[in-house]
């Protein structure tokens, strides 16, 4: 599937219903996905570091346009590309940053709004949005933007400006909205009614279910880190067993 055609196909996903969009951290993790049969993909900024033995945040943008690029190239699935907060401390450097990520082959990408340290304020967050929105227009490229607030993951659990900020986000033209760490069904089911219309995405988290969520309206289900850490936690229970027993297997039966 070429570049556009992902692009249509990613967008028309948008449009009703629920799907998954599990986060692959390598091309390896993006083919076996495509093969079990998801329809679309998303990058995951933290699995992706930890693949090159660092801490989620710490690539640079450069690191991460490569690690998009390869993904986008791997699989015929749409992919979206959790490009935190736009690799900028200005808007025209998001701008900027969006630009470079649309060459890369992605399908959408979402801008947050935390710098590393605190939140943005709501208006320097909106012009950041504003940006991306400017970006992608000025490519011609049919790119999904969203618009995510940290504020549930970054010590600032208030629905009612989670909601305002993303409405914020919505007005300067982000075509979908989303805000992980809101693990109460029924604040995700407040936040989904009050952005309506706008689809949003919702972080799968331990206390939620997929059907749960879309129950509620949640238009999309990613993972985040989560298949990275699982992945990891094998690793390190087969590597402790080799180091302390001596064997893999541990009395399991190996499978590929």
């Amino acid at each position: 599937m070429d570049v556009a055609l992902k692009r249509a196909r990613f967008r028309q996903l948008h449009e009703s219903g629920c799907f998954l969009l599990p986060n692959p951290w390598d091309v390896g993790s993006a083919k076996r996905l495509e093969a079990m049969g998801f329809v679309a993909l998303a990058s995951t900024s933290s699995g992706s570091a930890w693949a090159l033995g660092l801490e989620d945040g710490q690539l640079s943008r450069d690191d991460v346009l490569r690690h998009l690029k390869s993904l986008s190239a791997a699989t015929s699935l749409p992919v979206n590309a959790d490009f935190e907060n736009g690799f900028g401390h200005s808007s025209s450097q998001v701008f900027e940053s969006v630009q470079l990520a649309i060459e890369t082959g992605i399908a959408g990408l979402s801008i947050e709004d935390y710098d590393g340290s605190e939140l943005f304020s709501k208006n320097e967050a909106v012009d950041r949005i504003r940006a991306a929105r400017k970006a992608i227009d000025q490519s011609g490229h049919n790119v999904v933007l969203v618009g995510r607030s940290e504020g549930f993951i970054r010590d600032r659990p208030d629905l009612k400006e989670t909601i305002e900020r993303l409405k914020a986000f919505r007005d300067a033209g982000a075509d979908c909205l989303y805000a992980p760490g809101v693990s109460d069904l029924k604040e995700m089911e407040q936040l989904v009614a009050g952005v309506a219309p706008s689809p949003v995405n919702a972080l799968l988290l331990p206390a939620l279910t997929v059907s749960q969520l879309e129950g509620v309206g949640v238009r999309r289900i990613s993972v985040g880190g989560a298949l990275a850490r699982q992945a990891w936690k094998a690793f390190e229970e087969a590597a402790k067993t080799l180091l302390e027993r001596g064997t893999l297997w541990d009395g399991k039966p190996f499978v590929r």
